[in-house]
């Protein structure tokens, strides 16, 4: 497990289903696998079904969670679960373009 704390190191990397669980996404590596697994989790725009797929720093994760769509950028891959404080230090969170609803236009007669 030592390359897994390396984070910074070239070429390193962790499977999918751990980074989800060690960053918080994921109360347990049990639901961590599922979302992984459930097809709806997007890696760098790739469809993904396997939780042992590997994630780097600098790939980015799209998937739903708790009703939102997350769309997040791996900074740095994770030794341990540790504090919510510590694992949002590993990914950071991109902001997706809300479309604008019909309901929405301004000056609209």
């Amino acid at each position: 497990m030592a390359s897994m704390g390396a984070g910074a190191a070239a070429g390193a990397e962790m499977r999918l289903d751990l980074f989800l669980w060690y960053a918080r996404f994921a109360k347990s590596r049990s639901i961590a696998q599922r979302i992984a697994e459930a097809g709806t989790l997007r890696l760098d725009g790739r469809r993904i079904e396997r939780s042992s797929a590997c994630v780097r720093v600098g790939s980015v994760l799209a998937f739903p969670l708790h009703g939102n769509v997350r769309v997040v950028r791996i900074e740095a891959l994770p030794a341990r679960r540790g504090p919510p404080a510590e694992a949002a230090l590993h990914y950071t969170a991109l902001d997706l373009a809300s479309p604008k609803g019909v309901d929405v236009q301004h000056g609209a007669a």
